[in-house]
């Protein structure tokens, strides 16, 4: 992965446009998606997450027909997978669907995208181009978590569900690693580049 991010042009730079609004919706069902979960209503917390999955591939869709895209619109749908996968793999730990291994390894990565903040920042930037290891292991993830709450013995105990969701899951944890030292491999590369140009 190349520290050097391509040259993107926005649209817009408004804040309230269709598809940010959208994406604050998202957002805002974030604490909602971990109650249902928390309270037992799986089926409930599966369908926000579908329905939340469809916000973000038509925000998506109506920002380049409506000509809204935008810096915050491209930095809000990341911002909310990892929130959804983040509380999904916290309420089901709580409620011991999930070993707390599995939340460690998780949160230590967005834990390690954290620590890089700093840096990028010293170096103009606010965050790396999303690649497409993490958007893999950001979809994994994002289909693990519904399988693995609807096949549980507290839920509907469907035990293929709840295997193929452990599958999904663990190929997601190592696409979400692979993906976090390839960010902290471009974060690297830019403070060398940073370094050589304040030597220069």
């Amino acid at each position: 992965m190349k520290a050097v991010e391509p040259t993107q042009t926005w649209d817009t730079d408004r804040l309230l446009t269709i598809p940010n609004v959208l994406s604050f919706l998202r957002l805002l069902a974030v604490p909602v998606f971990g109650w249902l979960i928390l309270a037992g209503h799986d089926l409930a917390a599966v369908i926000l997450l579908a329905v939340s999955g469809a916000t973000d591939w038509l925000d998506g869709f109506l920002a380049r027909t409506l000509h809204q895209t935008s810096l915050l619109g491209a930095r809000l749908d990341p911002v909310a997978d990892r929130l959804y996968i983040l509380t999904a793999v916290v309420v089901m730990t709580v409620r011991g669907l999930v070993p707390w291994w599995l939340l460690a390894v998780l949160a230590a990565r967005d834990l390690l995208l954290l620590c890089l903040l700093p840096s990028l920042r010293r170096s103009g930037r606010v965050a790396l181009p999303v690649n497409l290891v993490g958007k893999t292991g950001t979809m994994l993830l994002l289909l693990a978590f519904p399988i693995m709450l609807l096949g549980s013995p507290d839920s509907f105990g469907l035990v293929v569900a709840e295997w193929a969701g452990w599958v999904l899951a663990i190929a997601g944890a190592f696409a979400y690693w692979a993906a976090g030292i390839l960010y902290l491999k471009g974060t690297v590369e830019l403070a060398h580049e940073r370094g050589d140009r304040d030597a220069s």
